[in-house]
């Protein structure tokens, strides 16, 4: 039984978490098929813009308590190993993938499920989800890429808070210090999530794959290498049939 669903309309395809009565955690091989669905949208040409978003009252609780229970009882490390291995794919993808990932967040985001939002490429939350770091609680040290990403948006020393009390942070907070780029009524989520998709997914293609992998870029790269960057990125646009017809259409006018 799969908890992952897809469903494209348009150019924007929304991968659904849907286990709603565990809070949409991750059980099984829900990591496995998340990644299979993201994988399948990348390879599909008719998709531009990707959103990951939970079925019910949660985006995403995170990894099954109760199951890693059951490992620890019977010490076994090496399906544990498997789990942290399935999550580093699932985040890797969502690095490697060329067209932009929105999460969103319509409710909780706690653990695993909240690094899965912060791995996206944009977040735009409900005004009564709640994002949280909370690893710490079961005893256990972030994984998803955690340590990696949350210092990216909100600086070390928070993160350093963050992770190490695991305290829940609402929306308007989440929104002040940087963990999601917007946040909006929980009635409007669903609305304003495919209003932001569609107009992103109404740009160029190229331009806009391009954008993302710049933007990645600019993580490492000094200012010299990302102007190298920008520069293939702006040739290959230029030389595309899309920018031909829009900038003949624009001089036109």
């Amino acid at each position: 039984m799969t908890f992952i669903s897809t469903a494209i309309d348009g150019a924007v395809a929304t991968i659904t978490l849907d286990r709603s009565e565990k809070l949409n955690a991750f059980s099984g091989t829900m990591r496995e098929d998340l990644l299979a669905a993201l994988r399948a949208c990348d390879g599909d040409e008719r998709v531009r813009v990707v959103v990951i978003t939970g079925a019910g009252r949660a985006f995403c609780a995170g990894g099954d308590v109760e199951y890693m229970a059951k490992l620890q009882e019977s010490d076994d490390v090496a399906s544990f190993r498997k789990l942290l291995d399935a999550g580093r794919d699932v985040v890797l993808q969502l690095a490697s993938m060329a067209k932009p990932v929105i999460a969103s967040i319509n409710g909780v985001a706690a653990g695993a499920g909240c690094n899965l939002a912060l791995a996206c490429d944009y977040r735009i939350a409900s005004d009564v989800a709640k994002l949280g770091e909370t690893f710490v609680r079961i005893g256990l040290h972030p994984d998803w890429g955690g340590t990696w990403l949350l210092p990216r948006l909100v600086g070390n020393g928070r993160a350093l808070e963050l992770m190490a009390t695991g305290r829940m942070v609402d929306a308007a907070e989440a929104e002040r210090i940087g963990m999601v780029d917007r946040v909006v009524p929980a009635a409007e989520l669903a609305r304003e999530t495919a209003a932001l998709a569609q107009a992103i997914a109404g740009g160029s293609p190229l331009a806009v794959q391009g954008i993302k992998r710049a933007l990645a870029a600019s993580e490492r790269n000094d200012l010299r290498a990302q102007l190298e960057l920008e520069a293939e990125h702006q040739l290959q646009c230029f030389a595309s049939d899309e920018a031909k017809a829009k900038i003949a259409a624009f001089a036109k006018k």
